[in-house]
């Protein structure tokens, strides 16, 4: 695709967490080259500084912030530093994310807690951290990157699944409450897509099935009704959609990236 003469997004200042791989740098990369300025956050610093490198030699603009979303100092320090270096927040992509299965039975509250304070409670200290500034401004766009684990269910990963259905109505709950204000707020769910996060996935199938990896992979892609695994490219495309001024109509929604596996 050629890019505008005027960007559709020159001006705005994004914030995307997770963004040293997969969605997450996928979703920087876009937005900067549809003219944000992007500050990227995760808890790598050496593959967030790969990702503004690679958006600065594409003739972008990106800072790096080190945060831990789960613990709220860090946040504020972050969102803080972010905006004294780069302008107010227009933009929030939460990316920041992990998944673990285990059976029902076997799943402790440790693994309910872990996957509820990076996939859930990360997201909602980040978005309180950036909307004042949003609401302020009478604009802003808030994208959580959740799964289409947050619309149905899957076994062996109850607590991922608990986590991502909490985001998506998060999500859908804030829409409603800042809906006057020209800031919007929607989830994006994709389906299994190729990122690191899906590599683990296959690895696991790997250790207790004793499959192939080949096997593994070709089963989750056949969860997609196109066969298929989704893009990091084309996930970014729907959050940086989200975050034009097209989308200025489009709040509480949770849209699947997913090749038809949920529909509504």
């Amino acid at each position: 695709m050629q890019q505008s003469e005027t960007p559709s997004l020159k001006g705005s200042h994004a914030a995307v967490t997770g963004g040293g791989s997969g969605i997450g740098a996928a979703a920087a990369r876009e937005l900067a080259r549809q003219g944000a300025r992007v500050t990227l956050m995760g808890r790598s610093r050496k593959r967030l500084d790969a990702v503004a490198k690679a958006i600065a030699a594409a003739g972008g603009t990106a800072a790096v912030e080190p945060v831990d979303v789960t613990e709220p100092a860090s946040v504020a320090s972050a969102f803080a530093s972010a905006a004294a270096r780069l302008g107010p927040l227009s933009i929030l992509v939460n990316n920041a994310g992990t998944a673990e299965s285990a059976p029902f039975a076997r799943t402790g509250l440790d693994l309910l807690e872990r996957m509820l304070r990076v996939n859930l409670t990360g997201a909602f200290l980040c978005t309180q951290a950036a909307l004042p500034a949003m609401l302020a401004a009478r604009s802003g766009r808030i994208v959580s990157v959740a799964s289409t684990a947050g619309l149905r269910g899957y076994a062996y990963v109850a607590a991922y699944c608990a986590a991502k259905h909490g985001l998506v109505g998060m999500t859908r709950a804030l829409a409603l409450e800042i809906a006057r204000s020209g800031v919007t707020a929607n989830a994006v769910c994709p389906g299994y897509t190729e990122t690191e996060l899906m590599d683990r996935a296959v690895a696991n199938i790997v250790a207790k099935t004793g499959r192939s990896a080949d096997a593994a992979r070709a089963e989750l892609a056949a969860v997609n009704p196109m066969g298929r695994f989704v893009k990091p490219e084309e996930v970014a495309a729907t959050i940086a959609f989200l975050c034009s001024a097209a989308a200025a109509s489009i709040t509480g929604e949770a849209i699947a990236v997913a090749g038809g596996e949920v529909t509504s």
